[in-house]
């Protein structure tokens, strides 16, 4: 169904005397690629999934209006209070570590096509039933639609390109898998000013437009990830790259073996990892999320809510660039040293911000936020290519699956200490500007003890190997 590397309509729509029938189209044997496949066109078939699905970090620009959809102008006594609408974002983050881990094993059988037409299909559908309960004023509906099934739509659509890019790029697993995770750090840059354009058009007197924004963004991202869900392919069974030649190098940290995810889970190795993901997110997803408060209260009368909303803009460029940039670098000095980097690295910068905020150096930081959040973005984007060292391809889909629970448990409970930490601080008379280093202090160290479960990470035990399986 490519040719010259296009995708072939009419060979997807008419054979030898018939329709193709859809289910055959979805079977993973009907996404192996063609000898002279063009292996640069996999990458963007996963960026068109993750740029989608990454609206969810732009999901607050929602915020707001919907707390205004009865009084319009300003909220009315039964409109929907800020409080109440932060468990949408935090239901879906909730919902995409749940569904990666027991839909882990489904994505591994399935095979790319047919998960990520689930993803399209689940994340399009959150949004409608949304628009639906956003039309009638009822938020267990929008908790239901974009919390629960839309983020049934981002845990699988998250999984489901990751062991092919990682099986395409056998010479550079990590800039494979940065190449397209890149995409959900950037995907708010899309749909942060899509839903503003979308609500300023559907606006009128007595609306602000959200139902109806919700509804078009439905559609719009199910068509945006069927171009993906078409152009995907896996490669033929031994296939590799022309003129690759693996490495005669010896790295014990890289295994040639291959560990199923039931194995997985019983290896001190997938809970050391689990550790090294939940606490590098914890630290990075809390000091997101008041990001732009803290510029504005630590630097009181010079950076104003425009500037704030610039630098939370310049920090989702870091975020997205430092996906790429690190999980490529990991290609060439390896996964395990550079979450050394990232915990190292990471933990004296957090000790810093507080300082800078004394010493009223906006430049430093600016730069400093700027690379933590380059390194919390990495994070992600460098554990399914670590995964794959440690565990092997065979099943890296399903591990990894399991693995994101941590994204689940850090999405609770990083912006959970940051406010809470600080509106206890600011009740016991702590002056709002330096009511967040305790926090940064408590950060740093989490990421101390982030360093020393990747250090305690080796290579996994012969008895947890899987001989069965076979990429």
């Amino acid at each position: 169904m490519i040719k010259n590397n296009v995708f072939d309509w009419q060979s997807f729509v008419l054979t030898t005397g018939g329709f193709v029938s859809i289910s055959t189209f979805l079977n993973r044997e009907s996404t192996v690629a063609k000898p002279h496949f063009n292996r640069w066109l996999v990458p963007p078939a996963a960026l068109s999934i993750h740029l989608a699905i990454g609206q969810a970090y732009g999901f607050s620009v929602f915020n707001l209006p919907m707390t205004k959809l009865i009084g319009i102008t300003e909220s009315a006594p039964d409109d929907w209070k800020l409080s109440t609408l932060g468990w949408i974002f935090s239901l879906a983050i909730v919902f995409l570590g749940l569904s990666a881990a027991f839909g882990g094993t489904w994505v591994e059988r399935a095979g790319p096509r047919k998960a990520m037409l689930a993803s399209a299909v689940f994340f399009s559908v959150g949004f409608l039933v949304s628009s639906f309960g956003i039309s009638i004023h009822s938020l267990p509906l929008v908790y239901l639609g974009y919390g629960v099934i839309g983020g049934i739509g981002l845990g699988l659509g998250y999984m489901a390109p990751v062991k092919t890019l990682i099986t395409w790029f056998p010479d550079r697993p990590g800039m494979a898998t940065g190449l397209a995770i890149m995409g959900f750090g950037g995907g708010a840059m899309i749909g942060s000013p899509l839903a503003i354009t979308l609500m300023n058009h559907f606006k009128t007197a007595t609306s602000l437009g959200v139902a109806e924004t919700f509804a078009t963004m439905g559609v719009l991202y199910f068509f945006f990830m069927m171009w993906g869900v078409l152009t995907i392919r896996v490669p033929a069974k031994g296939w590799i790259p022309d003129g690759y030649v693996p490495s005669q190098k010896v790295d014990k940290m890289i295994t040639k073996n291959n560990v199923s995810a039931q194995n997985a889970i019983k290896t001190p190795q997938f809970y050391f990892l689990w550790f090294v993901l939940f606490l590098n997110v914890t630290a990075g997803i809390g000091v997101l999320g008041q990001a732009s408060a803290m510029s504005q209260e630590m630097f009181k009368n010079r950076i104003t809510p425009a500037a704030a909303a610039g630098f939370v803009g310049l920090l989702s460029i870091f975020n997205m660039a430092g996906r790429f940039f690190w999980s490529s670098a990991s290609d060439y000095i390896g996964r395990r040293p550079t979450y050394m980097i990232y915990f190292a690295l990471g933990a004296v910068l957090y000790y810093l911000v507080p300082l800078t905020g004394q010493a009223q150096n906006i430049f430093l930081f600016v730069a400093v936020y700027a690379v933590i959040l380059s390194m919390y973005g990495a994070g992600f984007a460098t554990i399914p290519a670590y995964l794959s060292d440690i565990f092997g391809k065979a099943q890296v889909s399903a591990i990894h699956g399991r693995l994101l629970t941590a994204w689940s448990a850090a999405g609770i409970a990083g912006p959970a200490l940051v406010n809470y930490i600080r509106e206890y601080q600011i009740s016991q008379g702590v002056p709002p500007a330096d009511s967040y280093s305790f926090t940064m202090y408590l950060m740093a160290g989490l990421l101390v003890i982030g360093f020393i479960c990747n250090f305690m990470v080796k290579p996994v035990a012969p008895k947890y190997y899987s001989p069965e399986l076979s990429v």
